[in-house]
């Protein structure tokens, strides 16, 4: 195959992907207005419901301009040789491959990021703001702006960096050893990333005492689960929208719910969603969700050593040595398809742990005060109650509020 053929092919997969997104998010847009379900009425009055509707057309629209934005801005960068340009950069600073390959991203990515800049910033103070969800203040985006700067820098560069050492020392078996990597980072992760990543942009507190904390002690002694860490997280200081979560296993487990959540709902209906939280432990969710997702790391680290040394990869992109950070951004464009299979799986998976998670807390807490609790929760994000079913297939993690009110009320 010819550097050519190879980049017709490479822009081919992008604009196929773009085109099958745009008439995803359309086929999802047609439902906007479709009536509440019968199952579902008394969540909104009609004035909450248009408003819901309203929110839902904005986001379209927003990302219809946004994705138009970000196509032709990649095919121009495709069509003019831009990683061949930035590369020229990168090879100025030094020979070392490592280095290149961090200065290399490190452009990509920070001209990636001031570019969406304006958007993100739109997104979060004018359509979050309209709508009555934007709790951020403009000091506390841009901090969070310079963390996530600084995390991409010493965490993202720090792997990068030990991922294409290894590629230098072992070439075409470097992905077992980056396999290794990930796995070990992918555990560490799971278990302290609650104590190490999340204070950086959130205060997390020890619930305090009181009727709360005695019904979720009652709830954990039932059904005998040591829970001795809940925490209660800022997330109000960002956004009026709720959520909880668990995460780690063994003594580092955690349950962090948010004080957006706890404001929200009453405290049976709390206790029913750190139900189903508990459900995702007891049922081994978390434990099947790491293996598949490291199974899935190495799958993809195997299929990248196949190809990124090809020196096709590296011309097609306008680089005439074969180089480990071109071969890369060819490789993410080949495996994308891939990926959208791998993600239907993945999404499959998780809504079937979602569903058995609700089944946890139906048989082990109150079914109907969880039902309650994802209806408050969905109103108050005004959710869309009504997308369409391959737009869920594809998107969702989580089965629809109608889905679940229909599986809880078996």
């Amino acid at each position: 195959m010819t550097p050519q053929t190879l980049f017709y092919i490479l822009i081919g997969i992008i604009i196929v992907k773009f085109l099958f997104d745009t008439y995803i998010d359309s086929l999802n847009s047609k439902h906007f207005n479709d009536p509440i379900p019968a199952e579902l009425e008394g969540i909104y009055n009609e004035q909450e419901y248009l408003k819901s509707q309203e929110y839902q057309k904005a986001n379209y629209k927003f990302s219809v301009v946004t994705s138009i934005i970000s196509i032709i801005t990649t095919l121009l960068f495709f069509i003019f040789e831009g990683f061949a340009f930035v590369d020229n950069i990168a090879r100025n600073f030094s020979d070392n491959a490592i280095v290149i390959t961090l200065i290399f991203f490190g452009i990509i990515l920070f001209a990636s990021d001031i570019l969406s800049l304006p958007f993100s910033y739109y997104a979060t103070f004018v359509i979050e703001e309209k709508f009555g969800f934007n709790k951020t203040s403009k000091k506390t985006f841009v901090l969070d702006k310079i963390k996530g700067w600084f995390m991409m820098i010493f965490l993202g560069g720090g792997v990068l960096a030990l991922i294409t050492w290894f590629y230098q020392l072992t070439t075409n078996n470097f992905w077992l050893y980056a396999w290794i990597l990930m796995g070990v980072i992918t555990i560490f992760m799971n278990l302290f990333y609650s104590k190490l990543i999340v204070p950086i942009f959130n205060k997390q507190t020890p619930l305090e005492n009181g009727e709360l904390k005695n019904e979720i002690e009652n709830f954990a002694n039932k059904v005998g689960f040591k829970l001795d860490n809940v925490f209660v997280i800022d997330g109000s200081k960002r956004s009026t929208k709720a959520n909880a979560y668990f995460s780690g296993f063994g003594k580092q487990k955690r349950i962090t719910l948010y004080d957006t959540l706890i404001n929200d709902l009453k405290t049976d209906e709390i206790v029913a969603v750190l139900a189903h939280e508990v459900g995702h432990y007891k049922k081994k969710h978390i434990i099947y969700n790491l293996l598949a997702s490291i199974l899935l790391t190495g799958f993809t680290f195997y299929i990248l050593s196949l190809l990124v040394g090809n020196l096709t990869l590296s011309q097609a992109l306008g680089v005439q040595n074969a180089s480990f950070h071109i071969g890369l951004i060819a490789f993410g464009v080949l495996y994308s398809p891939i990926s959208e299979i791998t993600s239907l799986f993945m999404n499959a998976l998780s809504r079937k742990f979602e569903y058995e998670a609700d089944d946890y807390a139906k048989v082990n807490f109150n079914g109907i005060a969880l039902i309650s609790a994802l209806k408050k929760l969905s109103k108050n994000s005004l959710s869309n109650l009504t997308p369409h079913p391959l737009y869920v297939k594809i998107h969702y993690s989580h089965p629809t509020l109608l889905q679940r009110f229909l599986n809880l009320k078996k």
